[in-house]
């Protein structure tokens, strides 16, 4: 059986999975609505969606549509989301999953409500590094994990004025000072995509931003946010910790790899920069680079990505990586752009699956919520100067 699907955003991300809702079987009609609607009937004839729609609220109006995909500015979420759920629409939801705590719970309230399908897109769930860890934490080979850390580390000047320009029209300033810790779910979606625990509390540090070119200006921020660089320690139930790092400001290569994870264990650890990555145990060290290295399936230089700043193409363009298992994957995506490290067709797929057999997808909301909360709680400590604060838990999601 399949469903139609409604594209929310007609934006430089929403595309790349529009392409890849529309091929996939288990998938019928694909629309589109923005609130540019040129940009919507662009998106709809570049990627021969079925059509496009005035607004969302015709879109959850109309029958002809079953779930949505929401691809908008990121604090938009919470309240879209919620949208969708009440009209009767399976929600998928780019990260992350809400602002505040009260949004988090209000969604998973919708979701047990509801009985309708959520899922938050993590690409740090198949992240090569948090599938390779995955698998070696199921086989016992860490021992026992104790400590893991996670970043997210991307420059401000490495694509993203582009795409706050983009997307933020003459005030894109106001939002390109999106707190860091706010948008935490790559690095810690990645930490505990792999390690299967939540944190309980976090103490963090906000480093304030020098430029002084308007961005991270809490008189301009709409956030009231002048923090660029951010860094936040998790306990985790059952023991142990893991540190996360979000940076806007930092001398790195972030087009090579911006999320990078490393995880420590009583018998072994794994280890990963920029261009390599390690497996280490008591007696030596394996260089297990290759089996994490994505091959690109796309040249960045496609005209489909003509539109998005070259730092940002390697996000659009990267395929699968060894470690990745595409048995489950549908065969028409291995002829298919791919993106984040690999991550975009099974983020696709996971969600198509959930739907259409009425399963919980790997990032079900109460999972989002473990990926979401955690940075939101640590942003205010990092504004209360690193107070060490609990984190709420909504608990593991209920059997179907």
């Amino acid at each position: 059986m399949t469903f139609s699907l409604g594209i929310v955003g007609a934006g430089q991300f929403s595309g790349q999975f529009a392409r890849l809702f529309r091929a996939h079987p288990g998938v019928s009609d694909v629309f589109v609505t923005d609130l540019l609607p040129e940009r919507a009937e662009r998106l709809a004839a570049a990627e021969d969606l079925t059509g496009a729609f005035p607004s969302y609220e015709a879109m959850l109006e109309s029958e002809a549509v079953d779930a949505v995909a929401i691809f908008t500015q990121r604090w938009t979420h919470g309240p879209l989301v919620l949208q969708g759920l009440g009209a009767g629409k399976h929600v998928y939801s780019a990260v992350p999953m809400a602002v505040s705590t009260q949004e988090i719970a209000e969604i998973i309230d919708a979701v047990k409500a509801t009985g309708l399908t959520y899922m938050m897109g993590e690409t740090s769930q198949y992240n090569p590094a948090t599938v390779h860890a995955r698998n070696k934490i199921a086989e016992g080979a860490f021992g026992r994990l104790f400590y893991a850390e996670g970043d997210y580390v991307h420059d401000m000047d490495l694509g993203f004025y582009d795409a706050y320009r983009y997307s933020g029209g003459d005030g894109w300033k106001a939002t390109a000072s999106y707190p860091p810790l706010l948008y935490p779910t790559h690095s810690v979606g990645g930490v505990l995509g792999a390690w299967r625990t939540h944190a309980v509390s976090v103490s963090a540090i906000g480093v304030v931003d020098e430029r002084g070119d308007g961005v991270f200006d809490r008189s301009v921020s709409r956030f009231d946010n002048d923090v660029s660089n951010a860094t936040a320690l998790f306990e985790v139930a059952g023991g142990g910790s893991f540190r996360t790092n979000e940076f806007r400001r930092v001398g790195y290569p972030s087009h090579i790899r911006e999320s990078r994870f490393r995880f420590f264990g009583t018998e072994a650890s794994m280890e990963q920069l920029a261009t390599v990555a390690l497996w280490q145990d008591k007696t030596g060290v394996e260089d297990i680079s290759e089996l994490l290295e994505p091959k690109p399936t796309t040249s960045p230089d496609d005209p489909s990505l003509r539109h998005i700043a070259p730092e940002l193409r390697a996000a659009f363009t990267s395929g699968s990586a060894p470690v990745h298992d595409r048995a489950r994957l549908p065969r028409v995506f291995d002829r298919m752009h791919n993106g984040h490290e690999g991550s975009h067709h099974f983020l696709v797929d996971d969600f198509v699956t959930a739907v259409g057999s009425r399963t919980l997808p790997s990032v079900n909301a109460w999972v989002a919520a473990r990926y979401t909360l955690p940075g939101i709680v640590a942003h205010e400590s990092a504004r209360q100067g690193g107070v060490r604060l609990e984190i709420p838990d909504f608990g593991d999601a209920p059997e179907l």
